[in-house]
């Protein structure tokens, strides 16, 4: 018996679906790379300190300027208030407690932790005796800016540190207390 084949006309490759499936795996991690690389090229990587080891010697002038803040029992609450109007910048009151000669202005520090270009240093003069000032803008201030802030208070040889949740009080101590 003669058995009649019929042959079914052949397609191109590129019409058929395994090749293209076969492909888009390895597709799918190339356009994958390309993104990652973009993005890590076009941030900085701000939790990488350049002098390290430097920062690193610093530690013990660190911890003698806590210790002087903790003799003198030394210690600031803080709060924000927001400004009036358009502008956008509000005030960041600081209130120093402990037995110390009132300076006329105290430096505050205010760090991101992960986002270095969103720091902020501040100069606080006196208003009243232990009340300090100094203009915020609502950016940092704002309780929708979300995020924790680490801070720094210092002046001269002490200095206290502590965190600050916007719309929350800050407390602020010296880290050998």
């Amino acid at each position: 018996m003669n058995t009649i084949q019929i042959k079914q006309p052949v397609q191109p490759w590129y019409r058929e679906p395994w090749p293209w499936l076969l492909m888009s795996g390895p597709a799918a991690v190339i356009v994958a790379g390309l993104i990652t690389t973009t993005m890590a090229f076009r941030s900085s990587d701000g939790l990488v300190a350049d002098d390290y080891y430097k920062q690193g010697l610093m530690i013990n002038k660190d911890l003698a300027r806590d210790q002087h803040a903790t003799t003198r029992g030394l210690s600031a609450t803080g709060s924000y208030v927001a400004g009036e109007g358009a502008a956008g910048i509000g005030r960041l009151r600081i209130v120093l407690k402990g037995e110390s000669a009132a300076p006329a202005s105290l430096s505050l520090r205010l760090v991101h932790p992960t986002r270095a270009g969103q720091d902020r240093k501040l100069v606080l003069n006196q208003v009243q005796p232990g009340i300090y000032e100094g203009r915020l803008e609502v950016a940092v201030g704002n309780t929708t800016a979300g995020g924790r802030w680490l801070v720094t208070l210092e002046q001269g040889d002490w200095r206290l540190t502590g965190q600050w949740l916007p719309g929350r009080p800050m407390q602020l101590t010296s880290v050998s207390s």
